[in-house]
């Protein structure tokens, strides 16, 4: 595992031991308490097998540009770093390069702020080229901004050529020119991707086939239920970032010949902007789906958190607006609720007709789930009477797997059909007969 700092690339090993520090700043509230993110940020620690050997939450009352931290709270985490035989320090916050500098030399250990941690965790996780491709533009974009005044070896300069004069190209101005490079031909590469993707996503508007994205925070138990929903057997952990690449399986749901269902990469609170921006390739998927389910983990202290966290990264992307796909909140992990905790949440579930308790894990709820997707796929339905060649088989078939067939008869060389229909599905019929 390769993590970046100030000053280069260095090597942090698995079993790594680090002090984990989570400020508390005044001036930015967060939704969850101090304990609930220093648990998160040590699994996030964990995900990539850094060991936490000690972790504290600092209240920080006025800022210090320079390091963030007070200069007491720094003097005790290079303690604890010293005590604890720690060469790494983590900061579950997003520091500036300079920080991240100063912080290195005051607390004598190699620091990763939140930011670097998560794309070191993509990093790992990544598997197919298009993910591969996609951390690292976020990578590099990250490592961009770390070239500021951080870089001490930067000072050096590269002799320029006798018939220019002067001192000739900077190594920082070299190294941001190389990173420059290196990120125009991934992002031509990942249009690429996106026009491919996009070419896929127009054959499956095209075809009889309803798409329903799963979505949550991550560990929410999103791959656990896709496994369970088409009978696959995709990467499934009780681990943070488990999936990060875009799977796609056929889904049998009532009433309907086939769906298909994509399990995403989970999101979480304060995900760097360079990765959002980095797979909004793939993020696309949930935008064209028909349906997106929220798998939310209600066995989760901070449930509540976490939905809001997951709104918020919805709509980053624009999925709060009109036209969005409608959803539906699938109440993942109530195996692992009391008894009156269950009672409690059912009747919640009871009073709203967009939710349903689950248990991804042993089968619970799921086959009120494929209700209530097969259900919400064909809520605003109409009918249309429509007429069609007798011999052109594709259409009809089409209508018939795609939508409820009232009545149809002959007439002459032409079938006349009463078939009821979605208006996704009766606009992408209008698109089939224009074709």
């Amino acid at each position: 595992m390769t993590t970046y700092d100030g000053n280069g690339a260095i090597e942090v090993a698995r079993g790594e031991r680090a002090v984990m520090v989570v400020p508390e700043l005044a001036r930015e509230p967060s939704r969850r308490s101090a304990e609930a993110r220093l648990e998160e940020a040590r699994g996030l620690a964990e995900a990539i097998g850094i060991q936490v050997v000690a972790a504290r939450a600092f209240r920080v009352r006025t800022v210090r540009p320079a390091t963030l931290l007070g200069k007491g709270q720094v003097e005790e985490i290079a303690g604890l770093a010293k005590e604890n035989d720690a060469r790494l320090l983590i900061v579950d916050a997003a520091l500036a390069p300079i920080q991240q500098k100063n912080l290195e030399e005051e607390a004598g250990a190699k620091v990763i702020d939140r930011t670097g941690l998560i794309l070191e965790i993509f990093g790992e996780r990544a598997v197919t080229a298009e993910g591969r491709l996609q951390v690292e533009l976020a990578h590099l974009d990250y490592q961009a901004g770390r070239l500021v005044r951080s870089w001490t070896h930067l000072e050096r300069q590269r002799g320029g050529f006798g018939f220019l004069g002067g001192p000739g190209e900077t190594q920082i101005e070299a190294d941001r020119r190389l990173i420059r490079d290196r990120m125009a031909r991934i992002r031509r590469e990942l249009d690429q991707v996106k026009r491919t993707r996009a070419l896929h996503r127009e054959r499956r508007q095209r075809a009889p086939w309803p798409v329903i994205a799963l979505v949550g925070y991550t560990n929410a138990g999103k791959s656990t239920l896709f496994n369970h929903l088409t009978g696959e057997a995709v990467f499934a952990k009780d681990l943070l970032f488990a999936t990060l690449d875009p799977t796609m399986r056929d889904i049998d749901l009532p009433g309907f010949d086939k769906a298909i269902l994509s399990d995403t990469v989970g999101f979480v609170s304060d995900l760097p902007t360079e990765l959002i921006a980095a797979f909004r390739a793939t993020l696309e998927e949930v935008r064209s789906a028909d349906l997106l389910v929220h798998v939310r983990n209600m066995a989760h202290p901070d449930r509540e958190a976490q939905r809001d966290d997951v709104e918020d990264v919805l709509q980053s992307l624009g999925m709060a607006e009109e036209g969005a796909p409608p959803r539906l909140e699938a109440w993942n992990k109530v195996d692992l609720l009391s008894p009156e905790e269950r009672s409690q949440l059912g009747g919640e579930a009871h009073r709203r007709d967009d939710v349903v308790p689950v248990s991804a894990l042993t089968g619970e709820g799921l086959d009120r789930l494929r209700d209530l997707i097969a259900g919400r796929l064909r809520s605003g339905e109409e009918v249309h009477h429509v007429r069609i060649a007798a011999i052109d088989g594709g259409r009809i078939a089409w209508l018939h797997s795609r939508g409820d067939v009232i009545d149809q008869h002959v007439e002459g060389d032409q079938l006349a059909l009463s078939v009821r229909l979605s208006p996704d599905n009766w606009a992408r019929f209008q698109a089939l007969e224009s074709a």
